[in-house]
């Protein structure tokens, strides 16, 4: 089953971005529209929440793919895979 799309089409090509690099999304209720989470979590539990309602969108689609790329974890999916 697909989730459901961001109302905010930055927000959602940033939501996309992170899937895109193994990132789960966790809906939620309330001012965050969702939660994102690394795909290496156990190592240190690497969270993003999804504003459902941002001042500036594009702001915050910028924030999401920076912190994506930003992540300690990243990079590891090549060593976990030679083990």
């Amino acid at each position: 089953m697909s989730r459901p799309r961001h109302p905010k089409p930055p927000i959602e090509a940033a939501v996309k971005y992170a899937e895109s690099r193994g990132w789960r999304v966790e809906l939620s209720q309330g001012h965050a529209w969702g939660r994102l989470f690394c795909p290496f979590g156990a190592r240190g539990r690497c969270i993003i929440s999804v504003w459902s309602t941002p001042r500036v969108a594009e702001n915050h689609a910028r924030q999401i793919r920076k912190r994506v790329d930003a992540c300690p974890h990243r990079g590891q999916e090549h060593e976990h895979e030679e083990h």
